[in-house]
């Protein structure tokens, strides 16, 4: 029993880690983007 809840604790760790990781890389999408200079001509017509 002991081993099946060690197991359980080890998944829900494992999934937050996961989410975490996830949000972090949204995160830093999100900055990569609102920073990245505008490529020569984008705006220009």
């Amino acid at each position: 029993m002991k081993k099946l809840l060690l197991i359980a604790l080890a998944a829900v760790g494992g999934y937050f880690v996961y989410r975490q990781v996830q949000a972090d890389r949204a995160e830093q999408d999100l900055w990569t983007e609102a920073t990245d200079p505008v490529p020569a001509g984008a705006g220009a017509r």
